[in-house]
C-alpha cells in the first residue's frame, strides 16, 4: 500500500468539464494541498512524522492548523517543512472576544506571529472569529468592528510579508457576504477569502449567486463531501452536491488551488486523506 499511494497521487488527473468551460482544468497534485491535519490525527504525529506522512502520500503543501500544544513545535514543524520541499501555504488564527483588544492579542494568537518572524514565514494567514466577537452587535457594528480587527491583523501580517484572508466558519462571519463587507471597507488592504465546504450546509442553494460574489476574493477553497441533512464531514464523493459545485467554481473561473481535509476526530489522519484523494480522484 506504502508503493501504491504515491502512484495514485502522481497519476491524479481529474479533469471536470462543463458546458460552460471552454477549457479543461486539471486538478493535479500541484493544485492540492491538505488541512486539517495537526489536532485531528488519533496517531498524534510529530512534526517530522506529519511530513514524513506528506511525503509518502505525495502531497506537497499543507495548511497548518494548531491547539495550544502544537505551538511550542510550531516552528520546528515550519523549517522541516521548508528543509522538504512541503509548502505551508497557510497558518491558521481563531479570534475570540478576548482578543478584541486593538493593542494585542490573546497569548496562543501573540505565539503564531512570534513564530512566523522567527522562521521567517511568508505566506497566508487564515483568519475566523468565535461568533462572541460579534455577539448582540447589529450587521453595521459587527461590520465596523470586524473591519477593525481585519486591519489590525492585515497590518501586522503584512509586516511580516504575509497576507490575511478570512475564512468562514458559521455564524454571522461564516457568510461570505459579510466578510465581503469587511473586505470593501478596507479597500487599502490585500485581503482574500477561503471558502469552506465543511461549513457550507446551509449555503447549498445559493452558492451559484455565492460564487460569483466571492469569486473576485477567493484564493483557496476546501472541498468536503456535501449533503444537505449532514454530516459535517464527509469523504470527497460520498455527498450528493460537491461535484456540481467544484464545476461551478471552475466554470465561473476559479483557477486556484483546492483542500483535502483531515478533520475527523479520533482517527489516523492519514487514512482519512486517503479516502478524501480517492474520492476526488473518481
Amino acid at each position: 500500500m506504502k508503493t501504491y499511494i504515491p502512484i495514485l497521487i502522481t497519476s491524479l488527473l481529474i479533469i471536470i468539464s462543463c458546458k460552460e468551460v471552454k477549457e479543461d482544468h486539471i486538478i493535479d497534485p500541484e493544485n492540492i494541498y491538505a488541512w486539517c491535519i495537526v489536532p485531528y490525527d488519533s496517531m498524534k504525529r510529530s512534526p517530522t512524522e506529519r511530513i514524513e506522512m506528506l511525503k509518502d502520500l505525495g502531497i506537497t503543501k499543507y495548511a497548518y492548523d494548531w491547539r495550544s500544544e502544537h505551538l511550542p513545535y510550531m516552528a520546528e514543524e515550519l523549517r522541516l517543512a521548508k528543509k522538504n520541499d512541503i509548502d505551508v501555504i497557510a497558518l491558521w488564527l481563531w479570534i475570540d472576544n478576548d482578543s478584541n483588544s486593538l493593542e494585542g492579542l490573546n497569548s496562543s494568537n501573540e505565539k503564531v506571529f512570534s513564530v512566523i518572524q522567527e522562521v521567517g514565514y511568508e505566506g497566508q494567514i487564515w483568519v475566523s472569529f468565535n461568533a462572541n466577537f460579534f455577539e448582540n452587535l447589529s450587521d453595521a457594528d459587527s461590520v465596523n468592528k470586524g473591519a477593525k480587527m481585519i486591519a489590525f491583523l492585515s497590518n501586522k501580517a503584512a509586516a511580516l510579508n504575509c497576507k490575511i484572508a478570512l475564512y468562514n466558519h458559521g455564524d454571522w462571519f461564516g457568510e461570505p457576504e459579510n466578510q465581503i463587507k469587511i473586505i470593501k471597507a478596507l479597500p487599502n488592504e490585500d485581503l482574500g477569502l477561503v471558502y469552506n465546504f465543511h461549513h457550507a450546509h446551509n449555503q447549498i442553494d445559493d452558492f451559484p449567486e455565492m460564487v460569483t460574489i466571492m469569486l473576485p476574493y477567493l484564493w483557496n477553497v476546501n472541498l468536503d463531501g456535501l449533503r444537505k441533512e449532514g454530516p459535517k464531514i464527509l469523504p470527497i464523493g460520498a455527498g450528493d452536491y460537491e461535484k456540481e459545485m467544484i464545476e461551478l467554481l471552475i466554470a465561473k473561473g476559479y483557477m486556484g488551488d483546492f483542500g483535502i481535509l483531515g478533520h475527523v476526530e479520533e482517527a489516523d489522519v492519514k487514512t482519512i486523506l486517503k479516502a478524501n484523494l480517492d474520492g476526488l480522484r473518481n
